[in-house]
């Protein structure tokens, strides 16, 4: 992908414009006049979180609204950024930058920070297809990539269990991207924008119309996404691997060593000098000074790979409607996106078959490594993992009206998910390249060893770009999800009580969904180097569930609500079922103060990938040994103690499903039409927690175990359940071994229903409309998120992991605020928008790191009724949240990002009508 480059002073200027557009006009602010205000009757509305319609946007759990135009105005850069900022979103997760993630290609979200399979994302209150690859290699998640935003209405968040209401997933709450249903006119949108630091030049096409012809109307969109990616090798805080840490070393690009001892020969001919030409000339020797002898690398190492992806996307979506009479009309909602990824999360690298070989050319134990820089491969691109999707959805039905006072659905839903993920691998025929054929065995201090006649020259000799095609292919796995259900819907009111009607909704589903991940049919067939037997893993299961709401006006100034649903989940034999209530309480002491509370339970059937997956082995690659960096007094973000490390894996048919209560409670104050402010109080927990953790997280707790401590200094018992666990999972060479003394052979895997996690927390938001004569009209919007409490235990009788406040557990922002200021007048228009989060660990657990506040913004003209144009910045202070203390990359990778200050200039045109 080409990328184009601006002038650093023009998003310097466009930030500074921004900024003061919008401070002028405060400066100058006086109350509203007396009298103004909005006394417009609401229509009934459903809200998430309740099938029943109400007159009141508030109900007894709190819910946050976005509407589709603060994505733009607000600076963000997609669906996925806009949720993410929103206070309730204190948790961290694997993105883009995270390194050999198993969903660099997917989006997900992680509310109350109990992870994304905990949150429930729905399409128009439907459920949508998951990623296909399990998020962290075991969970299943939803990616919000797909969702075209020039079609989205609004976005609605239930931060609260909803399980009654949606069954399976709703434990820390609910995400509905509700889509226009109509539109007048054509509109075209074009946007341009890039980095100010280099690298992710972008330019987006959007098309929405509508249509209205009689009995039949709809609306149609279509959005076009180019992104070209940001390397670590772009940005000063990552550019460097030693710069603000000296004693860091990078890992090794060529190196010839012992075995046994872990010394460096001395390579062969000029050594370092000869290959220094690579990495752009910066290849060179280093010494590691618990070893002797040097190895060749580079200050670069990292500098290939991307922190943000390549990207190009197409989404299309229609909604069409056919009135068949005055109350009943068929509709038809049809969404596909297809999304072209790459990225670059490790380099490709070879090294001797087990570790280890007796070399008859030079009579002595050796171990060759090899890593493969881009003048080898044929450029930056060469060795890019790929990631072609298809995301569609389509839904069919009718509804209507049955008398006056009620309503119906019925309708049919179908979505799948199909990701073809390749990645360059190397071929069989790659040792024999570097090291000839073998020539027998060798005993070496009572341990056979396979021999070679290899000359060192070899290894030292960098790759033409042709021998490396040669010696490598793309390997493709194609990974498939889908989902599809019946459901019939109805609300109404039922009778009369003396303060209303009594609202009742009700629900009958009935559904299916799978998955299916196809390996490259060449791993199993012995094409490649290093691979293990790869197996199709899949599996499907059958749905049903019926629900029921009601909605009582106790009192002129009480109401109540209510919900039941039972769920069963039928498979390989199997049957689960789970029942699950919610009730809540609506109190007016006087008109604008609303009292209100809710109870509920909530569940999550177990991932599809913690079923189905089989009896599998394989290797994870590059994996931190925690124990052995422990044992070296190294720090763990910048330990070289790293390696591939095998792996047994299996599902687990006889799981049971996960249990959530959750409560809430709170108050909304609204003494006028133009302020409203609410506070809320939540607490979520969850039982029979399925857990397979992964393999960072077994090795860092087998770590602790060994060595009765955690990295920040508190105590562990060795012989609590959690560490006899962690022990068992981790086999090891005996600390005496001749060969890799210590290393990890094997680690297990397998998922269990054991843990428990609960949290707490508090939520605040308010939000201010104005009027200045001759200024124009403001709005101010703030939410404020406190976590009090996150802890998590694995096994009953286990110690309790403090999420919050143990910095080598911590996973929270403890505090997150997200506030906005917008303004307009006449034609032009403003916004400012801020994030700002809490205090997190420093990357060496040493303490914690201050606070960091985003600010993004926004400035737009409007050419009358036809055309408008805004110009917007995300990250105006072009500010990255360093963080030197663990080294390379210096910023603390899943809590932020370091792609500096964005810009783009966004163009909006509407053909025929004007604007809605």
């Amino acid at each position: 992908m080409r990328s184009f480059a601006l002038p650093t002073f023009v998003p310097r200027l466009l930030s500074l414009a921004i900024l003061g557009a919008l401070t002028l006009p405060v400066l100058a602010q006086q109350a509203p006049p007396p009298g103004e205000e909005n006394t417009e009757k609401l229509e009934a509305i459903t809200v998430t979180g309740s099938r029943i319609p109400r007159a009141d946007i508030e109900g007894p759990a709190p819910v946050t609204v976005i509407e589709a135009g603060n994505i733009d105005t607000g600076g963000y850069r997609s669906v996925f950024d806009i949720v993410s900022a929103i206070s309730q979103n204190t948790g961290i997760v694997q993105g883009e930058d995270f390194g050999s993630t198993f969903t660099p290609a997917a989006n997900v979200i992680n509310l109350r920070g109990l992870g994304p399979n905990h949150t429930l994302v729905l399409v128009n209150g439907r459920r949508v297809a998951d990623y296909p690859v399990a998020y962290n290699g075991s969970v299943s998640a939803v990616d919000l990539a797909n969702i075209p935003s020039v079609m989205i209405d609004r976005i609605e968040i239930l931060s609260g269990s909803a399980s009654a209401i949606y069954g399976s997933d709703a434990i820390a709450g609910v995400v509905n991207i509700i889509l226009k249903k109509k539109h007048e006119g054509l509109d075209l949108s074009v946007k341009v924008g890039g980095t100010q630091q280099g690298g992710g030049a972008n330019q987006r096409v959007q098309l929405i119309g509508g249509i209205d012809r009689g009995d039949f109307s709809g609306v149609f969109g279509l959005e076009l996404t180019r992104r070209d990616p940001i390397r670590y090798g772009d940005r000063a805080v990552s550019r460097s691997y030693s710069r603000y840490a000296p004693g860091d070393l990078p890992g090794a690009i060529f190196a010839l060593r012992d075995p046994a001892s872990g010394d460096y020969y001395d390579l062969p001919g000029q050594g370092c000098a000869g290959v220094s030409h690579l990495l752009g000339g910066t290849v060179r020797a280093y010494q590691n000074p618990r070893f002797d002898g040097s190895y060749c690398s580079s200050d670069q190492y990292y500098g290939n790979r991307t922190m943000q992806t390549a990207k190009d996307i197409a989404t299309a979506y229609a909604s069409l409607n056919y009135a068949l009479s005055d109350s009943t009309e068929l509709f038809g909602d049809f969404m596909f996106g297809f999304s072209d990824i790459e990225n670059n999360v490790r380099a490709t690298s070879w090294s001797a078959p087990g570790g280890a070989f007796w070399n008859e050319s030079t009579g002595r134990l050796e171990n060759w490594s090899r890593v493969l820089t881009p003048e080898e491969m044929g450029g930056r691109d060469a060795n890019n993992s790929s990631y072609l999707q298809r995301a569609s959805n389509a839904t069919f039905g009718v509804r209507g009206q049955l008398g006056t006072d009620w309503s119906y659905e019925l309708a049919a839903n179908r979505s799948d998910y199909v990701s073809d993920q390749g990645r360059v691998r190397l071929l069989a025929g790659i040792t024999e390249f570097f090291l000839g054929r073998p020539t027998g065995t060798h005993e070496y201090e009572g341990s056979e060893f396979d021999a070679y006649n290899a000359d060192p020259n070899r290894l030292i000799t960098p790759l033409k770009p042709e021998e490396f095609r040669r010696l490598s292919r793309k390997s493709v796995e194609r990974d498939k999800a889908w989902t599809e259900d019946l459901s019939f819907s109805f609300n109404g009111e039922l009778f009369e009580l003396p303060a209303g009607a009594l609202g009742v909704a009700g629900v009958v589903e009935a559904g299916r969904q799978g998955f299916r991940n196809t390996p490259d049919s060449r791993i199993n067939a012995g094409d490649y180097w290093n691979t293990a037997e790869a197996t199709v893993e899949g599996g499907k299961r059958n749905r049903y569930a019926a629900g029921v709401e009601i909605n009582a006006p106790i009192l002129s100034r009480l109401t109540a609500s209510a919900a039941a649903r039972y769920d069963r989940y039928s498979y390989s034999g199997q049957s689960i079922g789970k029942s699950t209530y919610n009730f809540g309480l609506e109190y007016r002491p006087i008109d604008s103060l609303l009292l209100r509370g809710s109870q509920a339970t909530s569940f999550r059937a177990p991932d599809m990938n913690y079923l189905f997956a089989k009896s599998t082995r394989g290797y994870f690659p590059s994996v931190t040994d925690y124990y052995q960096c422990r044992l070296q007094d190294q720090p763990y973000n910048s330990c070289d103690v790293f390696y591939n490390m095998n792996f047994a894996s299996s599902g687990n048919t006889g799981l049971k499903p996960e249990r959530g209560r959750s409560f809430t409670y709170g108050f909304v104050w609204s003494p006028t039409a133009d302020f409203d402010f609410q506070a809320d109080y939540y607490r979520i927990r969850i039982s029979d927690q399925v857990t397979n953790l992964d393999e960072d997280q077994i090795l860092r707790t087998e770590a602790d175990c060994r060595l009765g401590r955690s990295p920040s200094g508190s105590v562990v018992d060795p012989n609590s359940t959690l560490c006899r666990d962690a022990l068992a999972r981790v086999v090891r060479n005996p600390a005496t071994a001749p060969v890799n003394p210590n290393n990890v052979t094997n680690i297990l895997v397998n998922p269990i229903n054991s843990a428990s996690e609960r949290t707490s927390g508090i939520d605040i938001s308010a939000n201010y409309r104005w009027t200045i004569d001759g200024v124009g009209k403001f709005q101010a919007r703030a939410a404020f998120t406190r976590v009090l409490e996150h802890k998590y235990q694995q096994f009953p009788g286990d110690p309790t992991y403090d999420y919050l406040n143990d910095l080598s557990y911590q996973s929270d922002w403890r505090k997150k605020t997200h506030a906005s200021l917008s303004w307009q007048n006449g034609p032009w228009s403003a916004t400012v928008d801020g994030t700002h989060y809490g205090e997190i660990p420093y990357n060496d657990y040493s303490g914690l790191r201050g606070t960091y506040t985003l600010y993004n913004g926004s400035v737009g003209y409007s050419f009358g009724e036809k055309a408008d144009v805004l110009v917007a910045v995300n990250n105006l202070r072009n500010s990255t949240p360093w963080d030197k203390t663990g080294g390379w990359p210096n910023y603390s990778i899943g809590w932020y990002d370091a792609y500096g200050r964005q810009w783009w200039v966004q163009f909006n045109y509407r053909f025929g009508a004007g604007r809605d």
